[in-house]
């Protein structure tokens, strides 16, 4: 049975996998400039984690899937790379798996080379190895033999497989509805040449392939790289790109890690987009009572070490979360944050019309009227924990990522813990390889880090909990919590999903095993003269459909 996403998504989503087919092979259309972060981290698909990286391979690649808009302003999933996809799913052993068929169309790549199912698996078989270490690997997670594969160091054990060169095969541990829509869209799944990398390795004689001259890059998107040099790289239309769409010519990305910088630039005119705003211009936005920033995918959390001292002790974890008063974080942090009301951020969707956060209503008290009585709470919980005072505790640690709003977090934080509850925490900045380390390691009692999705999902957010899981940096376990997960992952109805992903949440956050703290937001802005570019919901954005306004 061919198939495609059966649920709608985002409406600004479906705009812009639509667009990113978008190219001028007759040379017509408009040299845009944009600014979209600083200079490239990674171009790497399996590597690149800021929105500006992603953004740019964006443009450079094209997965298996992509998404447009109806008649009625309804996102259907259509095929990128695929031509069609047929769905089937049985019973083997009591378990359900569920095989995707990607047929794929006669695409070529920037050098003319054909596009053929043998990249994929290369691509999906790198980002899946523990060798690469890439953070995106557990996008994968759903598909069968993922586990076993990384255990065993053998690829082969993934369930992606080329039937021919035109022919994807790829099985999954149960019915995972998001997979189509946001696996097979994701920059970090995006198909790449295994000669071309070993070639371009070689070549530069350093790990970062891509690093030596980016304009050898061979890609199958609608752009390739013509220059490269200090502060911008200049994309141009593919000339081997099967879309017909037409749009820039050529996209130039000025780089600048400064939101002031990058503003200045914009009121020059020196682009015509960019991201994001530094915040005294968030401010201005704010002012209007009318104005809403865009929700990103990720909610800052606090995490506990639920397999450590003291923090294995539920009492005091609840008593620590009680005392936290979200509202003041958030000024701390700026205009465009949020106290969290769950783990699963707003934006991410319930259903075609319904927001998961605004269904499943909020989790955490953050009203100031009922602050003191929380503390009031929370210092009995503490006595109960066996703890007269919170100088009982002795000194602990809280680690985060060294920036300066995550600075402002950590000191309110532990402000919040010493007058309240006696409770004397220090905090540590650390780089993220530091911070990833000790948590990976659970060698901490406190951190926080910005829990995020690979996909627009709620079971995004709370698969990561469960016994096992590599991702669950909290050392958390329920196993009623791992029971719900897996009745998700098999969930034929779509309602009763969402139910149980509902009750899932509330039974995280019942247990104190994370403390969200606030959800993050964004803005950014085009110039008046133009139309057609698009923030998808997971953090980059399309310039390839941006066109002059013709009124």
């Amino acid at each position: 049975m061919t198939r495609f996403l059966k649920r709608p998504a985002a409406l600004l989503l479906a705009a812009l996998l639509l667009l990113l087919t978008a190219c001028a092979k007759d040379g017509e259309g408009v040299a845009l400039r944009v600014c979209t972060g600083g200079e490239p981290a990674s171009l790497d698909p399996i590597y690149a984690e800021e929105a500006g990286d992603q953004t740019i391979l964006a443009h450079l690649y094209e997965n298996l899937m992509r998404l447009t808009v109806d008649s009625s302003g309804r996102t259907t999933v259509i095929g990128g790379m695929a031509k069609s996809v047929d769905q089937n799913e049985e019973t083997q052993d009591g378990s359900l798996r569920v095989t995707y068929t990607f047929r794929l169309r006669s695409a070529r790549w920037s050098d003319g080379e054909p596009v053929t199912a043998h990249d994929f698996v290369y691509a999906w078989q790198r980002l899946a190895d523990p060798a690469t270490g890439s953070r995106y690997a557990d996008l994968l997670s759903v598909v069968s033999g993922f586990r076993e594969a990384r255990a065993a160091g053998d690829m082969s054990l993934l369930q992606v497989t080329a039937r021919n060169d035109s022919t994807l095969v790829v099985v999954l541990d149960g019915r995972h509805d998001w997979f189509l829509k946001e696996v097979c869209t994701s920059p970090a799944a995006m198909p790449l040449r295994q000669d071309v990398v070993q070639r371009l390795k070689t070549a530069s004689g350093r790990q970062s392939w891509w690093k030596g001259d980016p304009t050898q890059l061979v890609t199958n998107g609608p752009y390739t790289v013509a220059a490269s040099e200090a502060g911008s790289l200049q994309l141009e239309a593919n000339s081997h790109y099967y879309g017909t769409q037409p749009g820039p010519q050529s996209i130039t990305f000025r780089f600048t890690s400064s939101a002031a910088d990058a503003w200045a630039l914009y009121q020059n005119r020196e682009i015509e987009a960019v991201w994001p705003l530094p915040e005294e211009r968030l401010a201005e936005l704010a002012a209007s009572p009318d104005w809403s920033a865009l929700p990103e995918l990720e909610t800052y959390t606090l995490l506990f070490n639920n397999a450590g001292e003291p923090f294995a002790d539920g009492l005091l974890r609840e008593a620590m979360s009680l005392v936290i008063d979200r509202g003041a974080l958030v000024e701390a942090v700026g205009t465009a944050a949020q106290p969290a009301e769950g783990l699963v951020p707003p934006g991410v969707p319930e259903n075609e019309e319904a927001d998961f956060r605004t269904a499943g209503g909020s989790l955490l008290d953050n009203d100031p009227e009922t602050y003191a009585s929380r503390c009031q709470t929370a210092k009995a919980l503490l006595e109960e924990a066996g703890y007269g005072s919170g100088r009982d505790l002795g000194e602990l640690e809280y680690l985060y990522l060294q920036n300066r709003a995550n600075e402002a977090v950590a000191q309110a934080l532990c402000r919040q813990w010493r007058d309240t509850l006696d409770v004397q925490v220090v905090p540590k900045g650390l780089t993220e390889r530091e911070l990833m380390a000790a948590l990976r390691s659970g060698e901490y009692q406190l951190a926080a880090r910005r829990i995020t999705a690979s996909a627009n999902d709620a079971e995004c957010f709370l698969m990561s909990w469960t016994a096992g899981s590599t991702e669950n940096l909290a050392k958390y376990e329920n196993s009623a919590y791992d029971t719900l997960m897996k009745i998700i992952a098999g969930a034929a109805d779509g309602t009763a999903r969402m139910g149980c992903l509902h009750d899932a949440e509330a039974l995280l956050l019942m247990d104190h095993a994370l403390a969200p703290l606030y959800a993050s937001g964004t803005a950014w802005e085009l110039q008046e003269g133009f139309t057609g570019a698009f923030r998808d919901h997971r953090g980059w954005f399309s310039f390839a459909g941006v066109i002059p306004r013709t009124t």
